[in-house]
């Protein structure tokens, strides 16, 4: 896809839908000397761009039993109570609260994330890839974001005590989205 100029806003203005076929969720998190990668394959949003980005918003909902790390029984239990408790929390929910500009084509999204019940403030820095017209006559916008949370903030506090104060997984997750989304207005 080739980029339209960042600088004309009024190409971002409306409501996108997330085309998940074209997006991905993933996370990282240490496991004892090495990093582990995973993601959620099921996920839905939209994120409504105003005139002014603090007009701005993003609604995100992801299936927490969507995970998927590549090894079916470490997924099976994340998916238990000892992780993500997927049977009572089938969702996690992001909800932005404000949106800033930082620099061109950069924002910071402040919202609030759930996870497993537990509602924690986050902050997503955005950067803005570009907006271009599909082969089908729709137009399309990409957008890259990370954050990084504690997960035992959010109750997922599942882990495996080793000698010396160490554990198996690491507390801090970093979190990254790809997105595509189609204009819908």
């Amino acid at each position: 896809m080739s980029t339209a100029p960042l600088a004309d806003t009024d190409q971002l203005i409306g409501v996108w839908q997330i085309d998940t076929a074209h997006s991905e969720v993933s996370f990282t998190v240490r496991h004892l000397m090495a990093r582990v990668r995973g993601n959620f394959s099921s996920f839905d949003g939209t994120v409504t761009v105003g005139d002014d980005p603090a007009r701005s918003s993003v609604r995100a909902e992801i299936d927490t039993t969507s995970i998927d790390t590549r090894n079916a029984e470490r997924d099976k239990h994340l998916r238990s109570a000892d992780y993500f408790d997927s049977d009572e929390h089938p969702t996690a929910l992001f909800e932005s609260a404000a949106v800033q500009e930082q620099e061109h084509g950069r924002y910071s999204v402040e919202g609030l994330l759930t996870i497993r019940g537990e509602t924690r403030p986050v902050t997503l820095d955005l950067e803005l890839l570009g907006v271009d017209s599909d082969p089908w006559g729709g137009t399309r916008a990409g957008f890259r974001a990370s954050t990084r949370i504690s997960r035992s903030d959010f109750g997922v506090t599942g882990n495996v005590p080793l000698g010396g104060g160490r554990t198996l997984i690491g507390d801090s997750v970093e979190i990254a989205l790809e997105i595509e989304a189609i204009r819908q207005q």
